[in-house]
C-alpha cells in the first residue's frame, strides 16, 4: 500500500516505523529537516520537506497514485486542508486526519465529502482519555482493551507472589473458576514472549494477557494477583485537554481533584467542571499534595504536556502515599525506564493513537487493532466472511486453522454471544474473531488468512 504520512512527530514517526516494517511504500512529509533525517536514517522510507497541505509538496510526495493520506501534523487546520487537497486534486481513496480541537468535533456534518472530506477522524486526547478510564475501572490492570463494542476485554496484569495461580499450570485455571470462561492469550516473562500452552507455569512477575467477557474480568484478575479495592478518589495533575476530558468522564463516579498551575485555565476549569474540585498550584508542590491528603488518593494521574514534570510529580505522589500513580509520557525512551518502579503505569499517547490508525491500514474487515508492548505485539479484532469454499477459517474448528507462529485466537463474538476460544470452537461467517499476535512480522499472514478468495478447494 502506498501511504503518505503528514507529520514526523511522535505519532507520525511511530506510525512510519510500524508500517515500513510491513512492506508498505511510505513517504513522510514535514517542515522539520532534522526530524525527517532522523527517520530516514533508521527506516526504509521516503521523506519530503515542506508544508504538507501544498499541492506541489503533495505531488512530490506521490499523491497522484497514493492509496492513503494520514495527516497527523501538530496543526488541525493543516491536516484538514491536506485532506481537502488530496480529495479535490488527487482523489486519494482514504484520508485520515488527527483533529485535537474538540470544537471541530461537535458537528459531525463538518467532515464529509461535500464539506471537509475526511474519512476517519483521530482524536488523541479522546483515545488517551478512554484508555485511562478503563484502567481506573480495573484497579491493578496494566492495560485494558475493548473488543466487540465492549462485550470482550483483553487485560494485562502482573502476576504477584501469593496469587492462587502463580506456580501452577494454566490447565488448572478452569478448575479454579468453574463458572468463568477465560483464555490466556500471551505471557511476557522478562520482556520475552511465551505462547501459552496447557502446561505453561505462571511465574511471579509475569505479564499475563488474558481475555474474557467484560463481566468476568475482575474474577480472573483475582486469580493472578491480589484483589485491589475499587478506586474512589482520583487526583489529576494537569488541566489541559486530556485532564479536562478525564475529569469530565470521571467526576460523576469518583471523587476527583484536578491541579492546574495556570490561573486562567484553573478559573476556566472551575466554571466548566460540575463536581470536580479544581486546585490552583503545582503538582510537584509537596505541601499542596500533603494538604490535599495525597495519602488517601487511590490513583494519581499526571497528564501535563511535560514528560519530566509528569514523572517527577508521580514519583512524589507515590512517595507521599498515593496508592497507584500513572504518568503520560510522550518520549518512548522514558516509558521502559520508569514503568513498574515508582511509576505504576506509563501511558504513551502515540501508542494509544496508533491502534486506531492501524485498523484502517490493515487489509480485510478489521474492526479494532491495538499496538502492544511498544509495538512488538498486536491484538486484532477481525470479522470472518465467506464460506467453507471461499475462506480459510469459516467452517473450521480453531484446531484446524493454520495460524501463523505466535498467533493465538482468544475469543469469538457471535452476535451477542461471547465464546472463549477452545480447540473445537468453529468459526462462522460474520463472527468477530479476536487474535493476539506476539510477532509483528506475521501480521500479513494473519490478514491473508481472513481474506476471502474465489475458492480454496
Amino acid at each position: 500500500m502506498k501511504i503518505i504520512i503528514l507529520g514526523a512527530g511522535q505519532v507520525g514517526g511511530s506510525l512510519a516505523a510500524e508500517l515500513a516494517s510491513e512492506a508498505n511504500d511510505i513517504t513522510v512529509v514535514d517542515t522539520d529537516a532534522g526530524r525527517l533525517r532522523a527517520l530516514s536514517d533508521r527506516l526504509d522510507i521516503r521523506t519530503v520537506q515542506g508544508r504538507g497541505s501544498l499541492p506541489t509538496i503533495m505531488r512530490q510526495a506521490g499523491a497522484d497514485d497514493a492509496d492513503m493520506l494520514i495527516a497527523v501534523s501538530s496543526s488541525d487546520e493543516t491536516n484538514m486542508i491536506a485532506c481537502q487537497v488530496a480529495y479535490t486534486l488527487f482523489r486519494t481513496p482514504t484520508k485520515i486526519a488527527r483533529i485535537r480541537e474538540s470544537a471541530y468535533l461537535v458537528r459531525g456534518q463538518l467532515f464529509q465529502n461535500e464539506a471537509i472530506p475526511i474519512d476517519v477522524l483521530i482524536s488523541p486526547e479522546q483515545a488517551v482519555t478512554n484508555y485511562i478510564k478503563r484502567l481506573i475501572q480495573h484497579p491493578g490492570a496494566l492495560q485494558v482493551l475493548d473488543f466487540a463494542e465492549g462485550k470482550v476485554q483483553l487485560v494485562a496484569v502482573r502476576a504477584y507472589y501469593g496469587g492462587p495461580l502463580v506456580g501452577q499450570e494454566l490447565r488448572y485455571l478452569r478448575q479454579h473458576m468453574p463458572g468463568v470462561e477465560t483464555r490466556v492469550a500471551a505471557i511476557f516473562r522478562r520482556d520475552r514472549p511465551i505462547t501459552p500452552q496447557g502446561d505453561t507455569v505462571i511465574e511471579a512477575d509475569d505479564e499475563v494477557f488474558f481475555i474474557a467477557a467484560s463481566q468476568d474480568i475482575r474474577a480472573v484478575m483475582s486469580e493472578l494477583r491480589r484483589v485491589e479495592k475499587r478506586n474512589k478518589t482520583i487526583m489529576i495533575a494537569g488541566g489541559g485537554n486530556i485532564g479536562e476530558r478525564l475529569a469530565e468522564a470521571t467526576e460523576s463516579s469518583y471523587r476527583v481533584k484536578i491541579i492546574e498551575n495556570n490561573r486562567a485555565r484553573a478559573d476556566y476549569l472551575s466554571q466548566n467542571l460540575e463536581q470536580a474540585i479544581v486546585l490552583y498550584g503545582s503538582a510537584s508542590d509537596r505541601e499542596l499534595l500533603i494538604d490535599e491528603n495525597i495519602e488517601e488518593v487511590d490513583i494519581f494521574i499526571a497528564v501535563t504536556n511535560d514528560d519530566e514534570a509528569n514523572i517527577m510529580s508521580s514519583m512524589l505522589a507515590k512517595r507521599l502515599g498515593a496508592r497507584r500513580v500513572m504518568a503520560l509520557i510522550n518520549n518512548p525512551a522514558y516509558v521502559d525506564l520508569v514503568q513498574g518502579g515508582q511509576v505504576d503505569i506509563a501511558i504513551s499517547p502515540s501508542q494509544a493513537t496508533i491502534g486506531t490508525l492501524l485498523a484502517h491500514v490493515r487489509r480485510g474487515d478489521i474492526v479494532n487493532v491495538y499496538s502492544l508492548r511498544r509495538g512488538a505485539a498486536e491484538a486484532i479484532e477481525v470479522i470472518a466472511h465467506g464460506d467453507a469454499r471461499s475462506s480459510k477459517v469459516v467452517g473450521k474448528a480453531i484446531s484446524e486453522i493454520k495460524l501463523p507462529p505466535g498467533t493465538t485466537i482468544g475469543a469469538v463474538v457471535r452476535k451477542e454471544e461471547v465464546l472463549i476460544a477452545h480447540d473445537d470452537t468453529a468459526i462462522e461467517s460474520d463472527d468477530h474473531v479476536i487474535l493476539f499476535v506476539i510477532d509483528k512480522k506475521h501480521i500479513r499472514d494473519v490478514e491473508r488468512l481472513f481474506q476471502v478468495g474465489l475458492t480454496f478447494l
